[in-house]
This record gives structure tokens, sequence and C-alpha cells, in this order.
């Protein structure tokens, strides 16, 4: 997939995540099915930090200066650290599709960008501006699908009805 489709998705997504995650209920976004689970005011949060501190921060980097190291980034730690259960979720939310917007015109507004930097990971090796460009489409489709999962295990808890009508999940 080239970078532009890439962004185009990644713009997309913004409708995506929209329609997902606003006109949540308190109940429903502090709702978790386990305690070792994120609810989604855990996983709005965890996407802001990504979008602002991670992904946009390194595709930037390693387009512009990719023999610079890459700040430590610890998402799991973050939970705890910024205390994302005192969030609030109708604002989070807000900041999540703003902060994408941003993304995409920085990302639009490119000039001939270096795809093919590469910063020397110690461990992982070479990773290019571009893989991380993918890494970032292919982490909002992995929280979409975890996001989704959560509204359906929320979905089967609180409706108390057997939902193998729906179909295999």
């Amino acid at each position: 997939m080239n970078t532009i489709k890439i962004i185009q998705e990644l713009e997309q997504n913004n409708n995506v995540f929209k329609a997902m995650l606003l006109n949540c209920s308190e109940e429903e976004y502090l709702w978790k099915p386990s305690q070792n689970k994120w609810s989604l005011l855990e996983i709005v949060c965890h996407l802001v930090d990504e979008e602002i501190e991670d992904f946009r921060a390194r595709v930037h980097s390693v387009l512009e200066n990719p023999e610079s190291t890459l700040p430590p980034f610890d998402p799991v730690s973050r939970v705890i650290e910024r205390k994302y259960l005192e969030k609030d979720y109708n604002a989070k939310v807000e900041t999540l599709l703003n902060e994408r917007k941003k993304s995409i015109q920085g990302l639009q507004q490119l000039k001939d960008p270096k795809w093919d930097n590469s910063y020397q990971h110690p461990k992982l090796g070479a990773m290019s501006a571009k893989l991380f460009l993918s890494n970032w489409l292919a982490h909002d489709y992995l929280h979409m699908r975890q996001i989704l999962n959560l509204k359906f295990e929320y979905l089967k808890y609180h409706s108390g009805e057997d939902l193998k009508y729906a179909g295999d999940w």
C-alpha cells in the first residue's frame, strides 16, 4: 500500500473512531470485562498519547532527522502514571479527533517526504518512516477491533441475552 493511501485511511479512521466512541454513557465507557482489560476511557487516552507522542512524533522524527534517538515511550505505564480513569471521556474523544486532524494536515503538507529514511533501532534494526506510518494505521485497526470487542462484551453482559443468533464472534 502506498503512503498516500495509508494517509487517506488514517483520515477516514477519524470518522470511524467518532462513530464508535461518541455518545457512550459513563457506565459504558468505564466498564471493563475484567480488571486486566482496558475500558473505553483508557483506550481513548492511550490513542491520544499514541497519536501525539508515538506515531506522529516518530514519523516526523525519522523523516526529518533519522539519526536522532527516538524518545522512550511506554504505553502501559502511562495508564497509571497519567491517571487515565480520572480523565473526562468526552473531552478525550474530542482531543483524539482533533489531534488526528492535525496529524493528517501535517502529513498532507509534507513536501517530497523521504519515506525510506530509517532510524537504526538498537534491537529492531532499520525502521523506516514508512514502517512507522504503516504501523500507525495497523495500530488504528487493532484498537478498532479492541473497541468493537469491548462493545460486544458490554452488550452481552448488560443485555443478559443470548447473542448467538447474531452469528459467531
